[in-house]
């Protein structure tokens, strides 16, 4: 029963690290386009497991909040950061998922 418990809190670690590498890489990338992360936690949190869900599923940081049609083409655009995010932030002050905010 050990054993079970140490694995899950393995997976729990590797999962919190990589959380913290999207957010930290992400973090990195707003800031050097003038924007910034979501001051929410919780939002910010809830698309980096999205993202890294799709990443395990799909292949890719596909954006949770839009939909993968298996259009290899279509589809890259929608990795995150997607091709949408800059007009999204400049007309509404974010993007469609709300991870980037203006500053």
């Amino acid at each position: 029963m050990a054993e079970k418990a140490d694995k899950k809190e393995t997976k729990e670690q590797t999962n919190e690290k990589e959380i913290q590498k999207i957010k930290k890489e992400s973090e990195d990338y707003a800031k050097s386009q003038g924007f910034k992360l979501n001051p929410e936690e919780k939002i910010v949190n809830f698309i980096i497991k999205g993202l890294l869900k799709n990443k395990k599923e799909k292949g890719e940081l596909y954006c949770p909040c839009r939909r993968v049609t298996g259009d290899k083409e279509d589809d890259e655009k929608i990795i995150c950061p997607c091709i949408y995010h800059l007009s999204e932030i400049k007309e509404n002050g974010k993007c469609h998922c709300g991870l980037f905010v203006k500053a």
